[in-house]
Order: C-alpha cells, then structure tokens, then sequence
C-alpha cells in the first residue's frame, strides 16, 4: 500500500509530545486508511464504490472517551477526498472537520493525518465523504465511543455491540449522479436500501444471536435522502442512547431514523429459535422501498417464515409522536461521572433567535436549494483558512439573515456570525411538503419542540425545557418547525447543512462562524502543524512540525 509511513510516524510522534493539542494523559488510538475505488454489487448490478482498505463499508473507529485518534489518510482516488465526523465536536479545532469549509481536499496521490480528540464524548456516530458526491459511492463508517471504565452505564453490559448502516441507495455511479446536479436536474427516486452495504439483490445481512443474551445495535441512517424505519420481526427495541445522550429506556416496535441520525437500541433474543427479518423501509414517500437481513439464532430451528412485518408508511403522527417520546435519561452519567441531568439548559435565557427556512426553486434556470433563500456556493478557498490567515474577499460574515426573508433564491457563500459562549435558539421552519433532516457540526444540541404549522414566539410555551434529548442531527416534519437550543461554546467555523445529500451540494448548507477576539488556546487551538494548504491560503505557513 503506497503509504509515507515514515512521514506518518514523524505527525504521530510531533502530535504525541505536542501538548498544545492535546492532553498527554489520554491514550492515542492510531488508523491507517487507504482509500480506493473499488466493484461493489450492493444492488446485484457492479458499481465503482470507494472503498476503505479494501472495504464498503469502511471499518469501523472504537474509540473510549477522550481518546486521541491520529487517522492516516491515503487519497489513491484519481480526484481530491475529504471525511468528516459526523458528530465528532472537534472542540476547539474545526480545522479537522472535514468538510471544504474547514479543511482542504487531500489530492490525488497524496496523504493527510486528521488527529481528532473525542473529548468529553461518548456514543454512536459515523464519518462519511464530504467532497464531490462521493457519498453515493460508499466510504462511510460507524463510529463508536465507550464510556470509560469508571463512568457507570445505566444499562448491563450487552452480548455483543454491532454497527448497522443502512440508508437508500443509486445503481447508477456517483459520478453519474454528480452530472445530473451539475446540469441543474433533480435526482429520480433511489433503487434500494442497503444494510451495511447489503441490499435486496444481493447477499443478504445477517446478524447472529444466542436465544436469552441481549445485543446492542448502533444504527445509522447514513443515506442520501430517505427517512427510514427500522425493525425486528417479533423482538422489540429498547432505545437506550442518541448521539451521545443516554435515553430513557423506552421500548418500540420499530423506530423512525431520519437521513443522518444515530440511535443505540438494545434487543434481547427472547423468542423461539429460529430465523427473524430484520426489515428496513422508507418512510414519507408514495414508493414504499424495503430491505430485509436476517437475524439468526445460533440454534435456529429453520429459516425465516411469513411475509417481513409491515411497517409505517406515510404517517407523519406516528412518527411526531415517536420523536416527541425520546427524551434525555436524567439520572445516567454522560462522559463524565455528573448525571446527565446537571446541565439545566431550560433555566438559561437565550441571547438571540435564529429562524431558518428551507427553500427549493431555480437560479439561471438550474434547480438549487437554500436556506433563507441563500443557495451556498463554495469559496475558492476553505472558510475556516481564509478566516485564520485574514485572507480578504472570501466570504463575508452576515451574508445570510438571521430569519427569513420571504424573497427570490438566490447565490451566495453564507457565513453567519455567532459570539462564542451565546446561548440561541434555532427555529427550523420547513414550509415544504416533504419531511427535512438538518446536522450542525461541531456541537451537541437540545431539541426543546416540534410541531405541525408554523412556529411563532407563542409556540414556546410548549417547549420541553427540562429532559429533550441532546443531539446532533434533527428532523423538521413536512409544512412543520422544530427548535432547538445551542450553547455556542465551541469557537470555530461550523457546517449548518441540509443531510439530503442533493440538497446539500446544490446549496442548502451555510457556516455559522463562532468567534471570539480571544487569541488563547483555552478557546481555541492554532491551526495545525500538518494543514493542507490551497486556493489563496496556498504559500501561507503553518506552525514548524
């Protein structure tokens, strides 16, 4: 594999002793990755996927709280890459974010080293490719953070912990997709639904029990577009975490995952031994798309029987009142041994309301999407570089509103300015009538309401300010509004963005730039020794490795 190991082990041993980014006292965890193309057939048709040292889906980062994790990437694609974290709050140091507003591609043939620290973190994530459209390819993967051995679990030790991914899918190559979004057209409907990289032509997903243990499954929805419905035929799902958050315990018969989101479910083989289908389907559409794997019993008596159990389909209360029931545990320890309950983020005052709105139209006669009717268009140079090196020209902070505007859509690189430490209120008001997924990079966030028609100051009073869930990634329903509050307490440039991927490159994204004049390393880490550097921040030097 045509990795610079030795360059690679001059970064780890510079990043080791530097303290600066660091805390010496917490272990490093080291990957090496190489990313290639690849045939993957995960609809029963060949396909060029991106594959991570030879896998779709790429392996899997275990992690405890507050590991370093120094990740080798080797670009061997014919054009740039990048990932990024989802969920991962790269406190401090947004440079590592992966996205192309924080972090230049890595080339063709070349490396870069993320040195990322899961500080005060625990949970169910995953890292995807951020670039181009190569989400619609593959390389992406499950990201898991333990609690540290001291801090308690309000749940036993399961069985066994396994990642499923599982999102929509495109038979056509990404590169095809990119082209019908470059030429202003919209995407037809996916083909399929894949189960870690399974779909319904294909082998099928198996996940092996023994009859009485239970087993924790960390599911991602890390698709394209399609909220979806997970479930078990005849087992049950005990919710135990969400991005991060220890829930309350609450049993379902399936759950709601929308495009980007993370949950943590408990299942315990408690039925007679046999086969059982594991069933995915979309939710909200008029073609209703199901994949199923098979969950087996070591002593399984025969194989699956019956038609797969029917699901939900169209209903948007069933699914409102589902989101409304997850709710913060608390009384469990989060990362630290405090209970997650010692935060009281309803008795704090907001400083400021941002309404947001999600718009879809045309500019020059291509579709485009946009958020308080700015469609973002990239920079020729990272946001976040241009920001550190006082680089003129490149955006301008206050280019998108703090509500919406009700005018035409139209171009811009929206950069909306924050004051770190401010406590807001984000209104997410989807006038639309197709259900929306938003994540906010970089942060943790309260959902405190959500609701059918549209949000006013008076819709407050029906806020959960004492036990919504903290997360990253929230779902708005059709012609609905969903609200949420943020402690701004990360300084940095932050990707606010739409998880419909086509969305999201045709421009319904923008950067919530986080600042203080403060120049401390308390507030914020100083770019690091091995950042890429390109587009006018191409020539600028960062500090001596």
């Amino acid at each position: 594999m045509p990795l610079n190991l030795t360059a690679f082990v001059c970064i780890a041993i510079a990043v080791a002793l530097s303290s600066a980014i660091v805390g010496a006292e917490d272990p490093y965890r080291f990957f090496n990755w190489n990313v290639t193309y690849g045939d993957i057939y995960p609809l029963g048709v060949r396909q060029q996927g991106i594959l991570i040292n030879g896998q779709f889906p790429g392996p899997d980062i275990h992690s405890v709280t507050n590991d370093n994790l120094i990740i080798n990437v080797f670009n061997s694609l014919p054009e740039p890459f990048l990932i990024s974290w989802t969920g991962i709050q790269q406190r401090r140091n947004s440079f590592e974010d992966g996205v192309y507003g924080t972090t230049c591609p890595i080339p063709p043939g070349k490396n870069f080293t993320y040195i990322l620290q899961v500080k005060d973190q625990i949970g169910s994530f995953y890292y995807f490719p951020s670039l181009a459209f190569h989400k619609a390819a593959g390389g992406f993967g499950g990201i898991r953070i333990l609690s540290r051995p001291r801090i308690p679990v309000p749940f036993p030790d399961p069985a066994g912990d396994y990642t499923v991914l599982i999102g929509d899918w495109y038979k056509a190559n990404h590169t095809t997709l990119k082209a019908i979004l470059d030429r202003g057209k919209k995407l037809h409907f996916p083909d399929g639904i894949l189960i870690n990289g399974h779909g319904p032509n294909g082998t099928s997903f198996t996940l092996g029990v023994e009859q009485g243990k239970t087993y924790r499954l960390r599911i991602s929805n890390v698709g394209l577009q399609n909220s979806l419905n997970f479930r078990i035929q005849n087992h049950k799902l005990t919710l135990v975490e969400v991005e991060g958050t220890h829930t309350l315990q609450t049993t379902y018969s399936s759950l709601d995952v929308h495009v980007g989101q993370s949950y943590s479910v408990l299942v315990t083989a408690d039925q007679p031994a046999q086969d059982y289908y594991i069933v995915v389907s979309t939710r909200f559409t008029s073609q209703i798309l199901t994949t199923t794997g098979i969950l087996h019993y070591s002593n399984s008596a025969g194989p699956v029987s019956g038609p797969p159990p029917g699901g939900p389909t169209i209903q948007v209360d069933w699914s409102l009142n589902q989101a409304r029931s997850i709710r913060t545990n608390l009384t469990a320890s989060g990362p630290r041994p405090n209970p997650q309950g010692s935060y009281h983020y309803g008795l704090i005052n907001t400083t400021r309301t941002i309404r947001l709105a999600n718009s879809a139209g045309q500019v020059n006669r291509k579709q485009r999407y946009a958020v308080n009717s700015v469609s973002f268009v990239p920079a020729d140079t990272p946001l976040k570089l241009a920001d550190y090196f006082k680089i003129g020209g490149v955006f301008r902070v206050g280019s998108i509103s703090d509500s919406p505007t009700g005018g035409g859509m139209y171009l811009d690189t929206s950069v909306m300015g924050a004051d770190y430490r401010a406590f807001v209120e984000i209104v997410f008001e989807n006038y639309e009538s197709i259900i929306q997924s938003w994540h906010l990079d970089g942060y943790s966030f309260f959902v405190v309401g959500m609701d059918g028609g549209q949000w006013s100051p008076a819709s407050r009073n029906q806020y959960n300010l004492r036990d919504g869930v903290s997360r990253c990634t929230t779902q708005v329903y059709p012609k609905s509004w969903t609200a949420i509050y943020v402690p701004l307490d990360n300084v940095g440039m932050w990707n606010l963005r739409t998880e419909f991927w086509a969305r999201q490159y045709l421009g319904q994204q923008f950067y919530l730039r986080v600042y203080t004049t403060s120049t401390s390393i308390r507030d914020e880490f100083p770019i690091p020794k091995n950042a890429l550097l390109c587009g006018r921040a191409s020539g600028q030097h960062t500090r001596p490795l």
